[in-house]
């Protein structure tokens, strides 16, 4: 059933703040809210003659790594400016509030942790993190090296973002935990997310199949919204620091 911003049902509140097995799947448009930009959004300046979807392929990589090191490196700098809104700071709170709370994003801006969320599963990587393309091994510390991209200083090939690009499987040990939640779950909530890109697409439907209580937030209709159990319209900061006060009050 759908509600509007300023009429959350009491019944979604009581059983909020009943459960005790949580499960949290954030989308780009929490991070929208703090600024960070979108792909498309980002194509601008001396990178809007590029299509994104053919930067972020490991194909792209392959044929030009330095053009793909480069269009990260911006896009690291442009995150990086963005801080945690009170949506993130909200979460942070319900976290603290519920025995069992995972948080499940498809974010890769890491600001969910510069918030202070601990239990937090990303799907699609983090683009602060570095890995070797020939092992899939993390990088640890600071690369000693002006090469673009750097050389992995294990085997020597080159290094590159730990995402996930088009064309890659999700990480399995991300992706094992998040279905193990979802599969247990007393309340699933969907957060600015279009439930149009899978594997993560599927898990509120995981979710409902399971007898969870399914709640969207988002200002957009999607797909999920005429099955969720409650879908409210509007954005994360605005509606998430509501909920959260009014869960974890006494």
């Amino acid at each position: 059933m759908a509600a509007p911003v300023d009429k959350i049902p009491v019944e979604l509140i009581e059983i909020l703040r009943t459960s005790h097995r949580v499960v949290v799947l954030t989308g780009a448009g929490i991070s929208a809210e703090s600024g960070v930009p979108t792909f498309r959004q980002a194509q601008t300046g001396l990178w809007a003659q590029f299509d994104p979807l053919q930067l972020a392929t490991p194909g792209a990589f392959q044929n030009d790594p330095k053009l793909v090191w480069d269009w990260y490196s911006w896009r690291r700098k442009l995150i990086s400016e963005s801080q945690p809104n009170p949506g993130h700071n909200a979460l942070v709170d319900l976290e603290n509030h519920y025995p069992e709370f995972t948080l499940i994003t498809q974010n890769v801006d890491g600001l969910h942790q510069m918030a202070g969320s601990t239990q937090v599963i990303e799907l699609h990587g983090n683009i602060f993190r570095t890995k070797c393309s020939r092992e899939n091994r993390l990088i640890s510390g600071k690369i000693q090296t002006a090469e673009t991209p750097p050389f992995c200083p294990n085997c020597g090939a080159n290094l590159r973002p730990d995402v996930v690009w088009f064309g890659e499987s999700l990480p399995e040990d991300e992706l094992d935990q998040a279905l193990g939640a979802v599969s247990t779950c007393q309340v699933f909530i969907s957060i600015g997310t279009s439930t149009l890109v899978e594997p993560a697409a599927a898990l509120p439907f995981i979710a409902l199949r399971n007898g969870a209580m399914v709640l969207e937030i988002n200002p957009q209709i999607t797909p999920l919204t005429p099955q969720a159990s409650y879908s409210v319209q509007g954005n994360a900061g605005d509606l998430l620091p509501i909920l959260a006060v009014q869960v974890t009050s006494s």
